[in-house]
C-alpha cells in the first residue's frame, strides 16, 4: 500500500479505536477524525466540509423531525387504545408492539418509530403487571429489522443508495429493499415473539430527576362537548379509554349538581369531569375522548412566534397565590394563564381545580404563553420543576402529521420528487402546520448524529480516493478465492455485522460499501447484492447497546446489562445471516 493509503486506513483504525474506547462522544470522535484526515493530507482542504451539504444529512435530519411530529400527535397511542383495548397477554402485547414498530420503521426513521411506541410499551407493562424490559429490547431489534424494508427506513439504506449511484450511476429506489427486508423482518419477528424470554427480566435502577417527579395525584377538570367521543355514552366507556391509568372522581352538571361517577352514569354535553392521574395519563384520556381541558378559556399569545406551553411549578413560601383559588384570583382573565391541574401531597383532591384554595407546597400545572410564563412564575414566587415534555392542553392535529408523512412517501415512491426534497418539505410542513412547536424543532433533530455523518463522509471517502478500498477489496477477494457466491456474500455480511458494533451503522456503510463493491468487482460479480449485504449487516446490530441508537435508547428504561444484548441478539444475527444470503442471491443475482 502507498503512504496515502496507509494513512487513510490508519485514520479509520484510530477512529474505530476511539469509538470503542467510548471516552468521547461519537460526534466529537468523528470531528477529530476529520481534523486528523486533513492534517495527514488524505482529505483535501477544499473537501473538508463537503459532508454538510450531502443529501444524507438532510434526509436523516428531516426524518427525525417528521418522526417527532408523528410521535407528538399521539395518534399511535389512540390507535392502539382503540383497536387493542383489552390486550393483556404478554406475548400478544409483544407481538403487537414489534409488528407495529417494524412497520413504522419502514416509513419513519427507526429510532423515531421506536420512540413513538415506547410509551405504549410502558402502558402494556403496567396492564400486564410485568417489567418493561420484556418488551423494549425486542422492540429495538424489530425497529432495526423494519428499517431494512425501504430506502428511508434506516441510515445504511440511504447511504448505500447514494454509493450505488456513485459506483453504477443508478441509485436504489424506495422499495428495492422491500423483498429482502420484508422477509427478514417476518422471520425476525417470529423469533422475537417466540423467544423473548431469553432475556432476563430487569428492573430499571437508574432514576433521573424526571422519575423523581412521579406526581400521581394531579386533579384536573375536563368538559364533555358535543364533539367528544363519549358524549351520550357512560362513565364505563370513558374508563375503558383510561385503561386504569386515570380515575373519574366526580361529575359536575348544570353548574351545581354533583353526580357520583357510577360506571353506568351517562355523560352529557356540558358535563364537567373531575379526573385524577399524572399529566401523561390525563393528556391521553383527554385526547382520546376529545374532551376540553380548558373549557372556554382560550389563551392569547404576544406575538406570531409565541406559543402556548404547559409547565409544572411548586407554590413557594412567599407566593401571593397562597390563600387564593384560581377563580378567586381571576387567573385566566387577569394573567392569561390557565390552571390545568393541582396536586397536593398527602391529600386527595376531588373538586373543581379552579375552586381549590392554594397552599404552600402545592404543585400546579399551568398553561400560558411561553414568552410570558417566566415573568409570571417570578412574580408569584412559583418554582418551576425540571423541564419535561407536557402535551396536556396543547392542540393536537393527529391526522395532519400522518397526511404529511403519506404525502412525502407517495411523492418519492412515484418518483415525482427526490427523497431529500420530499422529506425536507415534510419537515417544514410539520412546523408550518404547528405539529411541532417552534421551540422544540431543534430538540427534535439529533444534532450529534448529523455532525457525525457530515464529518465522516469525507473521512470514509478518503479510502476510495486514495485507492485503499481497492487494496482491501483485493485482500478480501484473496480470502474468498475458491468460495462460491453465497460464501463471498456471507463474508461481506458477517464483516459488516462485526464492524457495526464499533462504528455507527451509517459510518459502517461509508467504510464498508466501497470495499464491498471493489470486492465484488475483483471476483467478477455485480455489486448490488454485496452493497445490500453491507446495508443489512450495518442495520442489524443486535449484539451491543452502543452500535445503534435504538439499542442505546432502551438500555436505561429497560434496565439492561451489556451482556443481555447478545443473549437475544446473537441467535437473531445468525438467523439473519442464514436467511439473508439466499434471499439476496434470489432477488439480486450476482451475475
Amino acid at each position: 500500500m502507498t503512504a496515502p493509503q496507509l494513512l487513510s486506513v490508519a485514520v479509520i483504525v484510530v477512529m474505530m479505536a476511539a469509538f470503542v474506547w467510548g471516552r468521547f462522544r461519537y460526534d466529537l470522535v468523528a470531528a477529530l477524525a476529520l481534523l486528523l484526515a486533513l492534517a495527514v493530507g488524505v482529505v483535501p482542504l477544499d473537501k473538508a466540509f463537503s459532508g454538510f451539504s450531502d443529501d444524507i444529512v438532510i434526509i436523516v435530519g428531516s426524518a427525525l423531525l417528521v418522526s417527532a411530529g408523528v410521535a407528538r400527535s399521539g395518534i399511535m397511542e389512540l390507535a392502539v387504545q382503540r383497536y387493542a383495548p383489552n390486550l393483556t397477554s404478554v406475548r400478544a402485547q409483544l407481538a403487537l408492539l414489534v409488528i407495529v414498530v417494524a412497520l413504522l420503521s419502514a416509513f419513519v426513521k427507526n429510532i423515531g418509530a421506536l420512540a413513538i411506541m415506547i410509551p405504549i410499551a410502558f402502558q402494556f407493562a403496567r396492564r400486564s403487571n410485568t417489567s418493561p424490559s420484556v418488551f423494549l429490547m425486542p422492540m429495538a431489534f424489530a425497529a432495526l429489522l423494519g428499517g431494512l424494508m425501504t430506502q428511508i427506513g434506516t441510515s445504511p439504506n440511504i447511504v448505500v443508495s447514494r454509493l450505488r449511484e456513485e459506483i453504477t450511476g443508478t441509485s436504489f429506489t424506495m422499495f428495492d429493499f422491500t423483498p429482502v427486508g420484508l422477509s427478514l423482518t417476518a422471520v425476525g419477528i417470529v423469533f422475537l415473539v417466540a423467544f423473548y424470554w431469553i432475556v432476563p427480566v430487569r428492573v430499571r435502577k437508574d432514576v433521573s430527576v424526571h422519575h423523581a417527579l412521579d406526581i400521581k395525584n394531579y386533579v384536573a377538570e375536563a368538559k364533555v362537548t358535543a364533539e367528544s367521543a363519549v358524549a351520550g355514552k357512560t362513565v364505563a366507556d370513558l374508563l375503558k379509554m383510561a385503561a386504569g391509568e386515570a380515575v373519574i372522581t366526580s361529575i359536575l352538571r348544570d353548574g351545581t349538581l354533583r353526580i357520583t361517577p357510577f360506571p353506568d352514569a351517562a355523560l352529557r354535553d356540558g358535563d364537567r369531569l373531575i379526573i385524577e392521574g399524572d399529566p401523561q395519563d390525563l393528556d391521553r384520556l383527554v385526547a382520546q375522548a376529545s374532551l376540553s381541558i380548558t373549557g372556554d378559556r382560550k389563551l392569547t399569545t404576544e406575538g406570531r412566534s409565541s406559543e402556548i406551553m404547559a409547565i409544572e411549578a411548586v407554590i413557594g413560601e412567599h407566593s401571593s397565590l397562597i390563600g387564593w383559588s384560581a377563580q378567586g384570583l381571576l387567573l385566566y382573565h387577569r394573567f392569561n394563564v390557565n390552571l390545568l391541574a393541582v396536586s397536593r401531597k398527602g391529600e386527595r383532591l376531588d373538586r373543581d381545580p379552579g375552586t381549590i384554595v392554594f397552599r404552600l407546597g402545592d404543585i400546579v400545572l399551568l398553561q400560558g404563553d411561553h414568552t410570558a410564563m417566566p415573568e409570571f412564575l417570578r412574580e408569584f414566587h412559583l418554582l418551576p420543576l425540571a423541564e419535561r415534555s407536557l402535551l396536556i392542553g396543547s392542540v393536537r392535529r393527529g391526522i395532519v402529521p400522518v397526511a404529511i408523512l403519506v404525502a412525502a412517501m407517495g411523492t418519492t415512491a412515484l418518483g415525482l420528487v427526490p427523497v431529500p426534497v420530499a422529506f425536507f418539505a415534510a419537515a417544514v410542513a410539520m412546523v408550518l402546520f404547528r405539529v411541532i412547536p417552534l421551540r422544540e424543532i431543534y430538540a427534535s433533530v439529533d444534532g450529534p448524529i448529523l455532525v457525525m455523518l457530515a464529518t465522516l463522509i469525507p473521512v470514509s471517502d478518503s479510502l476510495r480516493t486514495t485507492g485503499a478500498t481497492d487494496v482491501l477489496a483485493a485482500v478480501l477477494a484473496d480470502v474468498a478465492t475458491g468460495l462460491p457466491a453465497y460464501g463471498a456474500l456471507a463474508l461481506i455480511l458477517v464483516t459488516a455485522m462485526a464492524v457495526t458494533p464499533f462504528l455507527n451503522n451509517a459510518a459502517t456503510v461509508l467504510v464498508m460499501a466501497p470495499i464491498a463493491a471493489g470486492f465484488a468487482s475483483a471476483l467478477g460479480y455485480r455489486p448490488e447484492a454485496f452493497l445490500m449485504a453491507v446495508a443489512i449487516g450495518a442495520g442489524c446490530d443486535f449484539l451491543t447497546p452502543i452500535g445503534h441508537q435504538c439499542n442505546t435508547l432502551v438500555m436505561g428504561p429497560g434496565g439492561y446489562k451489556f451482556a443481555d444484548y447478545p443473549r437475544l441478539g446473537l441467535p437473531l444475527s445468525i438467523i439473519v445471516i442464514f436467511a439473508a444470503v439466499p434471499l439476496l442471491l434470489v432477488f439480486w443475482p450476482v451475475r
